[in-house]
């Protein structure tokens, strides 16, 4: 279970207003780092991301020091960093929203397992998102026993050897 994840985006204030569209949830200021937002699911599970404006990065404490923040003037505009989401609106309305924002939206297939819709924020961090309709397909399919005949197909992954 992953509870929440943070990202850097040019608007955070902005970018934390339309998740909360997307989810049906709430957006609050984020304390430890002016400038920064959540997004709060309002479920059980305390589900959260949090949204800091570009450039900023965590670094580890020192010694019994919590994280930090730094600031990287010169950060990429992509990043590998990207999540699946459910959320309780439909494809049609999540659409909608990214057409409104000028953002790719995009229902992709992924090899025949399950469908996503691509929601690009701001044109370059993508979130995959998963409506109601889509999300019984992936979950059934992310199920233990599923996986399992899955990485049985596979070939076997040589291990790294250390040099």
């Amino acid at each position: 279970m992953i509870h929440h994840i943070s990202i850097a985006v040019n608007n955070p204030l902005h970018v934390a207003q339309v998740l909360a569209e997307v989810w049906n949830g709430k957006v609050a200021p984020f304390p430890p780092h002016p400038g920064s937002y959540m997004v709060l699911a309002n479920d059980h599970y305390g589900t959260m991301i949090e949204l800091y404006p570009s450039g900023v990065e965590l670094v580890p404490g020192c010694n019994d020091e919590q994280v930090g923040f730094t600031q990287n003037n010169f950060p990429s505009e992509f990043t590998a960093i990207h999540a699946a989401i459910s959320v309780p609106t439909s494809q049609t309305e999540i659409e909608r929203i990214g057409n409104r924002e000028g953002w790719r939206v995009l229902r992709c297939n992924r090899d025949d397992l399950f469908d996503v819709i691509e929601f690009w924020v701001e044109n370059r961090l993508m979130l995959e998102l998963l409506p109601p309709t889509l999300a019984v397909r992936y979950t059934t399919f992310m199920q233990p026993q599923n996986l399992e005949r899955l990485l049985a197909e596979m070939a076997p992954v040589e291990a790294a050897v250390a040099v």
